[in-house]
C-alpha cells in the first residue's frame, strides 16, 4: 500500500522517488516486520501463557528437555503476521509474484498452525502426520 502511495506522491514530494527502489522497500519492510514483532511479541507470549499454550515434552525424551515444558508455542503465527503485514505495506501489490509468494508462505504457515494445534489439543508431541505435511506442501 505504501509503495502505491509513494508512487502517487513521487512528483509532488521531494525524495519520495527513493521508495521506487526495491532495496529501499526491502529495508523498510524488514524494519516494519521487526517493529511489529517487538511490539506484539510481549502481548502474544503473555496471552499464550494465560491460555496455557505451552510445549508438550515427550516422556521418552532426554531429561534435559523437561526444562522446555510449558514454553509458549505457535510463535510462527507472530512471525507470519509481521511478514504478511510488512509485505502488504511495502511491496508492489500489482505483482503476481508477490501474491504467489504470500499464498505459499501463508499456506506453509497454515500447515504449521494445524500441526501445533493438534499437538496442543492431543497433549502430546504427535501433531500432523508427515505424509499430510508433505501433501499440504506439495
Amino acid at each position: 500500500m505504501l509503495f502505491h502511495l509513494f508512487q502517487a506522491l513521487r512528483e509532488k514530494v521531494p525524495g519520495a522517488n527513493v521508495f521506487r527502489y526495491v532495496s529501499t522497500r526491502v529495508g523498510m519492510a524488514t524494519l516494519t516486520a521487526l517493529l511489529i514483532t517487538f511490539l506484539v511479541a510481549p502481548w502474544f507470549i503473555r496471552r499464550a501463557r494465560e491460555r496455557q499454550l505451552g510445549e508438550v515434552i515427550r516422556d521418552d525424551g532426554p531429561a534435559a528437555h523437561a526444562v522446555k515444558s510449558g514454553t509458549p508455542t505457535m510463535g510462527g503465527a507472530l512471525i507470519l503476521l509481521a511478514l504478511v503485514a510488512a509485505t502488504l505495506l511495502w511491496c508492489n501489490l500489482r505483482s503476481t509474484l508477490v501474491w504467489l509468494a504470500l499464498l505459499v508462505t501463508v499456506g506453509y504457515g497454515a500447515i504449521g498452525f494445524v500441526d501445533d494445534y493438534l499437538k496442543l489439543a492431543r497433549k502430546n508431541k504427535k501433531g500432523l502426520p508427515g505424509r499430510l505435511k508433505l501433501i499440504g506442501s506439495w
